[in-house]
């Protein structure tokens, strides 16, 4: 799996930094590169995230009160899968695990095959498979 994104770092809040640093490399290719925990109202917990594929982290914060604006109403990490069977291997597990949101849908392009679940904090975290990505960074830079 590879995230979507391409910002150096994504910095989210979140109310149960533990269990979402639990639960994205569970369901993902990242693993936790770095961890600390200050105790300070503004972070009580960071843990860094990485694929290690590139020079990217997604960065979780702990805090007593978020600083930042919510990603909604429809904010979302979105990671890209290998194979529409990881897709599937992992909804089973989400179904197991009650965090499935949204059962796999197949959209055509540029949206491909996808599904949600949702992480210990309420997040959604959104893998795929076929979506465009890459092309549609191309596209834009013409």
């Amino acid at each position: 799996m590879r995230l979507t994104a391409v910002l150096p770092t994504l910095p989210l809040w979140c109310g149960i930094s533990t269990g979402a640093s639990i639960f994205i490399p569970r369901y993902t290719a990242m693993q936790v590169i770095h961890q600390r925990s200050p105790n300070l109202p503004s972070a009580r917990h960071v843990a860094w995230l990485s694929d290690r594929t590139r020079l990217f982290a997604l960065v979780l914060v702990q805090a007593d009160e978020p600083t930042d604006t919510p990603l909604g109403p429809f904010g979302h990490l979105g990671v890209a899968c290998a194979t529409k069977e990881e897709i599937d291997a992992k909804t089973a597990m989400a179904r197991r695990e009650g965090v499935l949101r949204k059962e796999p849908e197949q959209s055509g392009e540029p949206v491909g095959y996808y599904v949600f679940f949702s992480d210990p904090d309420g997040n959604t975290l959104e893998l795929s498979y076929g979506q465009r990505v890459g092309l549609e960074v191309l596209r834009s830079e013409k």
